[in-house]
């Protein structure tokens, strides 16, 4: 089990500042969603956090390493990353695009082709895409493309997984599924980060929440403490309604109608 943590991270590129001094941490067994505004800083703070982009300040440590100073081999059995918005034209078929999960175990004497070979098919069951094992992946819609990339990530199967915006190319009922999963994989002992924009999906399916804006953490705990109507109204710039949920525990957030 592995603790992801930020300590003081900040990003910044010419003229504009990602990120600015975030302190996190995201203990294995939980679920932590990242949610905000467009141009908030969600991509760039899960990048930092996957060593994809380099901190201008601060650091991001996987257990005790500094994330820097990780071989690439080494931070790719430590954390598994979805992107946004997966490679559309990338020459493979879908079960070769979930086997690159298991590139990262190409040298790994424990390894065996056996345990490659049940770990894609059992992270192509769990998305629902077995039946696109065959299909070139540059021919499919962009929902089944993103189910064949968040099965690469299930299969690469690392103590850390990380992903941005899972369920937004999602029918109902797949992204569902699919955050069902990963509340799965934290309970197993995962730990988890995922950006969403939908906050009524994240506040059902998390243990956590960070609201950010203007690249900073301005509310991070429980969905139930973290989301108020005063502060997500005035983050999202438009009037928001926090109740309890209808259906059962927990809460739903509504925008007020014009």
């Amino acid at each position: 089990m592995t603790t992801l943590r930020a300590e003081r991270v900040s990003a910044v590129v010419p003229g504009r500042r990602l990120v600015y001094d975030v302190d996190l941490t995201v203990t294995p067994g939980r679920l932590l969603a990242v949610v905000g505004p467009n141009g908030a800083g969600k991509t760039s703070l899960l990048r930092l956090l996957a060593g994809d982009l380099e901190a201008s300040s601060g650091r991001v440590l996987i257990g005790e390493s500094d994330v820097a100073d990780l071989h690439p081999s080494e931070l790719s059995r430590l954390r598994a990353y979805l992107q946004h918005a997966p490679a559309v034209d990338i020459p493979f078929s879908a079960r070769r695009v979930v086997a690159l999960g298991r590139h990262a175990y190409r040298h790994d004497p424990g390894n065996f082709r056996e345990r490659d070979a049940q770990a894609v098919v059992t992270a192509m069951a769990d998305t629902e895409t077995s039946e696109l094992a065959d299909r070139s992946f540059r021919t499919l819609s962009g929902g089944e493309q993103m189910r064949v990339s968040i099965a690469r990530v299930l299969a690469q199967d690392t103590p850390i997984v990380l992903l941005d915006e899972p369920t937004a190319a999602l029918d109902v009922g797949h992204g569902e599924r699919v955050l069902l999963r990963l509340r799965n994989l934290a309970q197993a002992g995962k730990t988890v980060v995922v950006v969403l924009h939908d906050l009524n999906a994240a506040a059902t399916h998390s243990d956590e929440v960070a609201v950010m804006a203007e690249g900073r953490i301005v509310a991070l705990g429980s969905p139930e403490s973290a989301f108020s109507a005063t502060l997500l109204s005035e983050v999202y710039r438009h009037p928001l309604r926090v109740s309890n949920h209808p259906f059962g525990p927990g809460i739903i957030v509504l925008p007020e109608k014009g």
